[in-house]
C-alpha cells in the first residue's frame, strides 16, 4: 500500500465526513446570511476533495497493477460518496435560490402590490432565466474542465504503465544479449576442441601410416 495514497485517503475521509456534518447543519430554519456563508465553505470544500480525488487516482495508477486495482476500486466508491455530496449541496442552493427569489418577491409585493405591471414580472422571469442559464454555462464549464484534468490523470497513468513495460522489455533484452555472449563462448571453445581433436587424430593417422610403411619396408627388403 503506498503510503502517499494512504495520507490522501486519509485527509479526504476527514473533509467528506466534515462536509456531512455541514450539509446536515444547513437546514431551512437557518438565517439567511449563515446558510449562504454555509454554502460557500460546502462548495470549496467539494474543490478540495475533487483534487484529492484526482490525486488518489493519479498515485493509484502509478502503482503495480495488483496494487492498482484494489486502490481504483476502492477510488470508485469515494468517487460516488462524492457525487452525493455534491448533489446534497446543489439541492441546498437550489432552495437557497428559490427561498431568495420568493423573499424578493413578498418584499416587492409588499411595498406595492398593485403597483407591479405585467412588464415588471416579465422584466424579472427573464432576469431570472438569465442568472439561470449563466449558472448552468458556468456549471457546464466547470464539469468540462474536470472532466479534461480526469483524463490528463488517466494519460499519465497509460504514459507510467507503458514507461514500465518498456523497461521490462529492455531487461529482458538485456538478458538475451548476455545469453547469446554465453552461447558464443560455449561455441567457441567447442570449436577449438574440434581444431584440436582434428588435429590429433590426424597426427595419429599419420603415425599409423608410417607405421605401416615402416612394417612393409621391412618385410620387402629384409625378408
Amino acid at each position: 500500500m503506498s503510503e502517499v495514497f494512504e495520507g490522501y485517503e486519509r485527509q479526504y475521509c476527514e473533509l467528506s465526513a466534515s462536509l456531512s456534518r455541514k450539509c446536515n447543519s444547513a437546514g431551512p430554519l437557518l438565517d439567511g446570511a449563515i446558510k449562504s456563508k454555509q454554502i460557500s465553505e460546502l462548495q470549496a470544500g467539494l474543490d478540495d476533495a475533487d483534487v484529492l480525488i484526482r490525486k488518489m487516482d493519479l498515485e493509484a495508477r502509478s502503482l503495480q497493477p495488483s496494487v492498482k486495482a484494489v486502490l481504483l476500486a476502492k477510488l470508485r466508491e469515494y468517487k460516488s460518496d462524492l457525487n452525493k455530496l455534491k448533489r446534497e449541496v446543489k439541492k441546498l442552493t437550489s432552495a437557497k435560490s428559490n427561498q431568495a427569489a420568493h423573499e424578493e418577491l413578498l418584499e416587492s409585493g409588499m411595498a406595492d402590490t398593485h403597483e407591479i405591471s405585467a412588464d415588471q414580472r416579465g422584466r424579472l422571469a427573464m432576469s431570472t432565466e438569465r442568472l439561470n442559464q449563466s449558472s448552468d454555462r458556468i456549471k457546464e464549464s466547470r464539469r468540462t474542465v474536470l472532466e479534461t484534468e480526469e483524463l490528463g490523470v488517466s494519460i499519465l497513468g497509460d504514459l507510467h504503465q507503458q514507461r514500465e513495460t518498456l523497461l521490462h522489455s529492455h531487461k529482458k533484452l538485456h538478458g538475451v544479449d548476455d545469453a547469446i555472449d554465453k552461447s558464443k563462448k560455449v561455441l567457441s571453445s567447442m570449436l577449438k576442441r574440434m581444431t584440436r581433436t582434428k588435429w590429433i587424430i590426424g597426427s595419429l593417422i599419420a603415425a599409423l601410416v608410417l607405421a605401416i610403411l615402416f612394417i612393409l619396408y621391412f618385410k620387402l627388403f629384409h625378408s
